[in-house]
């Protein structure tokens, strides 16, 4: 008898704390919250004006960058999130030909791109989740700097790069490997310029147009809140 009550007992919990089980799956639903942590690489596809007045056949190339990076995604509903992401890389900007070409990298800059998107999930309820996205950045260039190679040729430097403010576009996909985490591969286009001013000792005020736009590639695992 004993034996028989502890053992209805024991079903009755099971039963219980069955549908507590059930309700976290792998999926998404409206209200949580998706946090991922990623590697990114930014990866300028930059064109440039040249550098004018003194320089106005060469142009800028600037390089790419690798850092990690933290998303936040709110689902407003089953299909539809808003993903905010906040991130800073470091890139350096260089000569092309000529005489800046020969001199090297010209100035480094800090990039801050805060990005929002909005989010269609396909498939929320499954364990492998693509998504598009698209919405607006606002960039802020901050610690700019010339390089010690700039400033040998040209004296004494000051860099400044303006802000910038554009459109986005995003593709991913999250692959479910628990019922609160993930895998995440995603791809961003971000448009993104920047007028750029070197005022120099020896030449005077050069100006260039940069035209950045990267594509900013991450990968990395998120959860589940």
């Amino acid at each position: 008898m004993n034996r028989s009550i502890l053992f209805l007992a024991l079903a009755a919990s099971a039963a219980g704390i069955t549908p507590a089980w059930a309700q976290d799956s792998e999926g998404v639903s409206a209200g949580d919250v998706l946090v991922r942590v990623r590697a990114i690489a930014v990866v300028p596809n930059e064109r440039s004006s040249g550098i004018a007045p003194t320089f106005p056949g060469e142009k800028l190339a600037i390089d790419a960058a690798v850092m990690p990076e933290v998303d936040v995604t709110w689902m407003a509903t089953d299909h539809i999130g808003f993903e905010l992401i906040a991130a800073t890389t470091r890139h350096t900007a260089s000569g092309r030909t000529g005489t800046t070409g020969a001199i090297g990298d010209l100035a480094s800059t800090w990039v801050l791109p805060p990005t929002l998107t909005v989010q269609y999930h396909f498939n929320p309820k499954g364990k492998v989740r693509p998504y598009v996205g698209a919405g607006l950045n606002y960039t802020i260039f901050h610690s700019e700097k010339a390089s010690k190679g700039l400033t040998d040729a040209v004296g004494a430097t000051r860099v400044s790069m303006s802000d910038s403010f554009g459109w986005a576009a995003q593709a991913g996909v999250d692959v479910a490997i628990g019922p609160r985490t993930f895998l995440n591969l995603d791809i961003k286009y971000i448009d993104m310029d920047s007028d750029v001013t070197l005022r120099t000792a020896a030449i005077g005020t050069q100006k260039v147009r940069a035209h950045i736009d990267p594509l900013v590639i991450g990968a990395g695992i998120g959860f589940r809140f």
